[in-house]
């Protein structure tokens, strides 16, 4: 186990890195703007495609970025300031702009929902990153023909939400380091599934909501990974906020599942 020294350390280093990364692109996205603008696109089918290309790049490396500098921003233990909303609301909203995304990789995504009612008190952004970095990995490990479920189920002492697949499932060897992997180099995922930070970070945003995050799998069966948290007042104290990702107004579904889509996903009909 890290001491909080070599964390500190680490955690400052993603944080320098995730800066030194977010200059270089910033200012290629803005001359790809002024090279294809979306008007452009739109009239030119093949300047259209070589766009989405870059534009998917773009994203992928802005979610790497801002899964660096979440990853150096977030304390285990630390928790996040809660509200109480419709959480049903949130999740049915984020499954409705999920769904034709994972229909272009030839998946099918469903949403149950269950419960004594649709309220609960939460962390509205950090639920939204926590879903949406399930559901990107829960794509890129199922193949064309599977399916993926976004379950939530809301009682008046507990949140349950989860997310399953139809996918290839993860060895029993990896399922203890699942949410850590990358400090564990010899356990990380080739290209292009990423370092894990994703799950680390929802791991931390668990952690925040007083809850627990863990996974069941078998390999050749598919993958269930459940957030549970207590549905509680949020505390009367204010709580200092944790600084999310930074999309700059890009659509933040597109940057969270960025490596799990196709370049067709980036067309400017997505992008509008």
């Amino acid at each position: 186990m890290a001491h909080p020294e070599e964390n500190e350390w680490l955690g400052q280093l993603l944080f320098q890195i995730s800066g030194q990364l977010r200059g270089p692109l910033g200012g290629m996205y803005s001359a790809m703007d002024r090279i294809a603008p979306l008007a452009r696109r739109e009239q030119d089918p093949k300047l259209d495609r070589d766009a989405a290309q870059f534009c998917r790049g773009y994203y992928q490396l802005l979610r790497l970025a801002n899964n660096l500098a979440d990853a150096a921003a977030f304390s285990p233990g630390v928790p996040l300031p809660l509200q109480r909303g419709d959480l049903f609301q949130l999740c049915r909203e984020l499954y409705l702009r999920a769904e034709p995304l994972v229909e272009m990789r030839g998946q099918s995504l469903h949403f149950l929902f269950s419960g004594e009612t649709s309220t609960a008190a939460y962390h509205p952004a950090g639920v939204e990153r926590l879903v949406l970095n399930l559901l990107s990995n829960a794509m890129k490990f199922t193949p064309s023909g599977g399916s993926i479920t976004l379950s939530l189920s809301i009682t008046e002492g507990t949140v349950e939400l989860s997310v399953s697949d139809t996918g290839c499932g993860i060895s029993q060897e990896l399922l203890p380091t699942l949410f850590d992997r990358y400090r564990h180099p010899d356990r990380m995922d080739p290209p292009p599934h990423g370092l894990g930070l994703g799950l680390s970070i929802c791991q931390r945003i668990a952690d925040g909501h007083g809850g627990t995050l863990t996974a069941v799998s078998a390999e050749g069966v598919g993958t269930q990974v459940t957030f549970t948290f207590p549905n509680r007042l949020p505390p009367t104290a204010p709580l200092r906020d944790i600084p999310f990702d930074y999309t700059g107004g890009l659509n933040p579904t597109l940057v969270e599942l960025a490596d799990a889509l196709p370049a067709d996903a980036f067309t400017h009909t997505y992008l509008d």
